[in-house]
């Protein structure tokens, strides 16, 4: 029987806790009174993620696994999950239990009102460091300024889409996924449901500092062109007051005596514009590093097994189409 729920969930290393998710997933789903799967992405785990999952997707048919061949990133986890999920509804939603699975009925009572975006709005987070919290808040509110694409602050990829909507994600093909900047790009009626944000259930976050930068990097330059403007900008700025400068040293040289006695004031200044340099050439860079992605057309991810699915098999080419397989 076809699911009219999907409730995708990405995991990595979560031994610890994915039992304790499964349980509160399918309380919760079987509260909600209609067909349901749960489609569990193994994103690479090295502990004993997958084989906990194998265990339970044998004894419950609601279960559905995707394990990937080595780890892809969560954002791409979150894509495979879409792909394969059949449901008229696809709910995504954390391992780690920060973003409480009850939430998900008050999602689902909002798409039956005609909502096909349905995201949840984080009023307060338990459990994280203020460092972590005020960066968030300041990435959040600075990706908003810098795109035309109204993407919700204090949001996660804890949200429910309509079928539709899921198709039209499926149809997306960039290689470096902001999976919430996508949802809010593509448009469709959305809204929101309030909730606090817990701490981790067990184990240890998977988004510390450097894949945060990335993640940020990668919202920022996947729907925002503003900091090549920037970068124009800053190097017209640069030339026009370099050249003013160039004058004023040809005007001391041939019409006063005043002379520069040391190479202090050169050297500054050489460094100072060679900085500059390097920094905008590394804004543009990120952009062509993108390009670069996008030339080299790969598969987001490549599937070791699926288990779950009627007719079991195992992708080993990991192609999005995969899904239709599956269908």
């Amino acid at each position: 029987m076809k699911a009219r729920y999907s409730v995708v969930v990405p995991m990595f290393n979560e031994e610890e806790v994915i039992r304790h998710t499964y349980q509160r997933l399918r309380s919760v789903m079987d509260g909600c009174g209609d067909t349901y799967e749960l489609v569990f992405v193994n994103d690479g785990s090295r502990d004993r993620t997958a084989e906990i999952m194998r265990e339970i997707c044998s004894a419950d048919e609601h279960v559905k696994l995707v394990d990937f061949s080595r780890n892809f990133g969560h954002q791409v986890a979150i894509t495979a999950g879409m792909d394969y999920a059949q449901g008229d509804a696809v709910i995504v939603i954390d391992a780690d239990l920060q973003d409480p699975p009850e939430v998900i009925l008050q999602m689902i009572d909002k798409w039956k009102q005609g909502y096909e975006v349905v995201y949840a709005k984080r009023l307060k987070r338990h459990g994280e460091t203020l460092f972590k919290k005020t960066t968030a808040k300041l990435f959040y509110r600075l990706l908003r300024n810098m795109t035309s694409v109204d993407i919700p602050t204090d949001t996660g990829d804890f949200r429910l889409i309509d079928r539709k909507v899921c198709d039209v994600l499926r149809g997306l093909k960039e290689k470096n996924r902001y999976v919430r900047g996508l949802v809010s790009w593509v448009g469709f009626r959305q809204t929101s449901v309030e909730y606090v944000r817990e701490e981790r259930f067990a184990g240890e976050t998977k988004y510390p500092l450097k894949k945060m930068i990335r993640f940020a990097l990668d919202g920022i330059t996947s729907f925002s062109h503003k900091p090549l403007k920037i970068a124009s900008y800053v190097g017209f700025f640069l030339s026009f007051f370099s050249f003013l400068y160039l004058f004023l040293i040809i005007f001391q040289k041939f019409f006063t005596s005043w002379n520069v006695p040391g190479w202090t004031s050169i050297v500054g200044v050489n460094l100072l514009f060679n900085g500059i340099t390097l920094m905008l050439l590394g804004v543009i860079g990120e952009y062509i590093g993108r390009i670069y992605d996008e030339s080299k057309d790969r598969p987001l991810y490549i599937v070791r097994e699926v288990k779950g699915y009627p007719g079991e098999y195992t992708d080993h080419k990991g192609e999005r189409e995969a899904q239709d397989n599956v269908r």
